[in-house]
């Protein structure tokens, strides 16, 4: 691996501290070609498939990547926004709330603690932007101090590890590394509760409250949690705050796992087979809520809007209500900055002055650097 070439160090008046919210990514049109493309990438990540790397390659590119993509495309096609990919789409809009949050902090003193040189941009783990590229940009601006959020609440080595990995092998071909400070998880921040108690709230408020409230997160290996891996903990916690937050009993909510891939045993219970069963056991209503994804995505308007409330209703259920991720909203945008402050502590910039500039371009000509 080699360091890449940068110019010369050169002082900025304000180098802006970055916020940088990563995401999981998604492909870059809802076409056969544009999956398959993404899916190579994604699963080729050996964090996300722990199978030893030439069986793998072998299933990945025989069978998976023939098979998927169309499958899968069909399923983007379903969902698609017309500004682009919903996951794309409401974590660009996420990223500008905060933006915009944060420009508004002279009239509000809630906020007075962030630096006030700072700036929010968003990377996608797969696909575009690429954590790598908007790293390139950062450093062109200049920036050195950068706060890397994760849109996953749970800690998983298959997700907030792999951005992890993603950023540090930009920072191993880096010569002027800026500082970096990362958020490992927020699944029991009270502040993250209470949004999602929040949404609970105004959706009962318009459409009344069902019979139960199912949690469904995105699933896991069990073979993960046997290794030492703690989301099934963490997504157990999120659930019970959010249970006591909204005042329910345990039989009022219950938690599921959804996007099986392949034929190993994942997190249990399932929830398409979950969704069936409640109906067939007589269950007229479920209200249904993945708290795992802070912005709605293919898992959640597709996976559980769509084929989950199929499941239900033809399975004998009589209504279905599916309640939207945090996505952009205001309770959700103050909460995600209630979780970052702390993490940005110490870091208003210091102003450079015009005399460490002049003095640092009249050490770069001395040695015959570019500037």
């Amino acid at each position: 691996m080699q360091i890449r070439p940068e110019p010369p160090y050169q002082p900025h008046a304000t180098p802006p501290v970055t916020l940088l919210l990563c995401n999981l990514g998604t492909p870059d049109a809802p076409t056969a070609k544009a999956v398959r493309r993404y899916l190579r990438e994604f699963l080729s990540d050996y964090r996300v498939v722990e199978i030893p790397r030439l069986v793998w390659w072998f299933i990945l590119n025989g069978i998976i990547l023939v098979t998927r993509p169309k499958q899968s495309a069909a399923k983007y096609a379903s969902i698609w926004m017309e500004q682009g990919s919903p996951l794309l789409v409401w974590t660009q809009r996420l990223a500008q709330s905060l933006q915009r949050r944060l420009h508004a902090r002279p009239i509000d003193a809630t906020l007075k603690a962030f630096p006030q040189n700072i700036q929010v941009r968003l990377a996608m783990r797969y696909g575009n932007p690429a954590i790598g590229t908007v790293m390139t940009e950062l450093a062109q601006q200049g920036v050195q101090k950068i706060l890397v959020v994760p849109a996953y609440p749970q800690y998983s080595a298959t997700t907030t590890a792999s951005i992890s990995d993603r950023v540090n092998h930009w920072l191993a071909q880096c010569r002027n590394q800026p500082e970096m400070r990362f958020i490992k998880h927020y699944h029991d921040h009270p502040a993250y509760i209470r949004a999602l108690a929040s949404l609970v709230h105004q959706h009962w408020e318009t459409n009344g409250r069902g019979e139960l409230l199912l949690l469904s997160f995105h699933g896991l290996p069990k073979r993960n949690l046997m290794l030492g891996d703690p989301y099934y903990c963490e997504c157990q916690k999120t659930a019970r705050l959010l249970k006591e937050a909204l005042g329910l009993s345990a039989h009022q909510v219950q938690v599921t796992f959804q996007s099986r891939l392949g034929r190993a045993k994942w997190l249990e219970p399932y929830t398409e087979p979950t969704l069936r069963q409640l109906a067939r056991d007589g269950l007229k209503r479920v209200d249904v809520m993945c708290p795992g994804f802070v912005v709605d995505c293919l898992e959640t308007l597709e996976e559980i809007a769509i084929e989950g409330r199929s499941a239900f209703l033809t399975s004998g259920g009589h209504t279905f209500h599916y309640i939207p991720c945090l996505n952009d909203a205001p309770i959700w945008v103050d909460a995600l900055l209630e979780i970052a402050q702390p993490h940005l502590n110490g870091w208003e910039p210091i102003a450079h002055t015009t005399a460490d500039k002049e003095s640092a371009l009249s050490n770069a000509r001395a040695l015959g650097a570019p500037h």
